[in-house]
C-alpha cells in the first residue's frame, strides 16, 4: 500500500517517525477505500430498490432493519481506534517530548511573505535578542540585535536550512505576518507558523541529502533537492514561498558552520580575537 501511495506522490520518508506516520496514512486510506466502496454500493442499491417504478405507493414506515446503524457504529469504533491507538500517541510525542535545546541542534525559523528566515545561534550555542524595530528586509530580516548578549556570533540564512543527520533537531517556529505552514514532506514535518506564537518542532533525519538523491533515481523526484514548502495559503506570492533543505554528515555540518562564521567575520570587519581554547573561531568551537 505504501508503494502504491508513493506512486501517487507520497515521498520517501527519511525521519525516525516517518514509518509510524506512513502507517497511519495507509490505515486511513484503507478505511476511506472501504467507506467509498461500501457507501457507494449502498447508494446504488438504494436507487434500484426504492426506484419509483417499483414503489408506486409511499411507505411511511421506512427502513425497519438496523443494518445501517450497525455499520455506522462499526465505522465510528474503527475511527476511534485509529484516533486513540495511533494518532494520539504520535501527537503526544510531538507535543510532550520536545528535546531540550542543550540536547539537540537548536534553530529558529521565522516565516514571512514569502520566505523562510533560518536563525542559527553561532558558536556559543545561545541566541541573541531580536527586536521588531531592528527588522530590515534587506540587511536584517529577523531583527537581530548584535549588541545583545550572545548576539555577536549569530547568523541567519534565507530559504536555506542546513542540519546534521542522525541528530535531534529542534526548530522554534514563528511568523512575522500571517499564518504559514512549515512543511518538510520527506521528514513528515508539517506545522503552522502563527504570528505571536513560538511553536517548537522536532525531528531526526535518517539520511543525508546525497543519500536521498540516490533513492530518487528513476523516479519523478530524480535530481530534485529536499524542499521547504509552505502548506498554508498565505497570499498572492504563496506559490513562490519555497526553501531548500540540506542534510549533512556531522563533520560536513561542522565545516559548514565554521564557513558561515568566517563569512560573518569578513562582513563585520571586526577582529574577533581568540576564544577560550586560544585560537580563532573554527571547527573545534562548534
Amino acid at each position: 500500500m505504501i508503494d502504491l501511495l508513493r506512486y501517487f506522490g507520497l515521498p520517501v520518508g527519511i525521519s525516525t517517525v516517518s514509518g509510524r506516520i506512513d502507517e497511519i496514512i495507509v490505515i486511513v486510506h484503507y478505511l476511506m477505500l472501504v467507506l467509498f466502496v461500501g457507501w457507494g454500493a449502498f447508494f446504488i442499491y438504494s436507487l434500484i430498490k426504492f426506484r419509483a417504478s417499483k414503489n408506486k405507493k409511499a411507505n411511511y414506515h421506512g427502513v425497519e432493519s438496523h443494518y445501517s446503524s450497525i455499520a455506522e457504529g462499526a465505522v465510528a469504533i474503527i475511527e476511534i481506534a485509529i484516533l486513540f491507538g495511533f494518532a494520539f500517541p504520535i501527537w503526544a510525542e510531538r507535543v510532550n517530548e520536545v528535546p531540550d535545546p542543550r540536547d539537540s541542534e537548536h534553530l529558529r525559523v521565522v516565516a514571512q511573505q514569502y520566505a523562510w528566515n533560518i536563525h542559527y545561534p553561532g558558536a556559543d550555542g545561545q541566541f541573541g535578542d531580536t527586536r521588531a524595530e531592528l527588522v530590515d528586509e534587506q540587511d536584517n530580516p529577523i531583527g537581530l540585535d548584535r549588541s545583545s548578549e550572545f548576539g555577536a556570533d549569530d547568523f541567519y540564512t534565507i530559504n536555506q536550512l542546513h542540519i546534521p543527520v542522525d541528530k535531534k533537531i529542534r526548530v522554534d517556529l514563528s511568523s512575522k505576518d500571517v499564518i504559514h505552514n512549515f512543511k518538510l514532506p520527506e521528514l513528515r514535518v508539517s506545522q503552522d507558523a502563527i504570528p505571536g506564537m513560538n511553536i517548537p518542532v522536532h525531528f531526526t533525519a535518517t539520511s543525508t541529502s546525497e543519500e536521498f538523491l540516490k533513492t530518487a533515481i528513476g523516479t519523478k523526484r530524480e535530481g530534485k533537492s529536499l524542499e521547504i514548502a509552505c502548506a498554508q495559503l498565505c497570499g498572492l506570492g504563496h506559490y513562490r514561498m519555497k526553501g531548500y533543505l540540506t542534510i549533512h554528515e556531522e563533520e560536513d555540518y561542522v565545516a559548514w558552520l565554521a564557513e558561515q562564521a568566517e563569512y560573518l567575520e569578513e562582513e563585520s570587519g571586526d577582529d574577533w580575537g581568540d576564544d577560550e581554547d586560544g585560537d580563532d573561531w573554527g571547527d573545534d568551537d562548534w
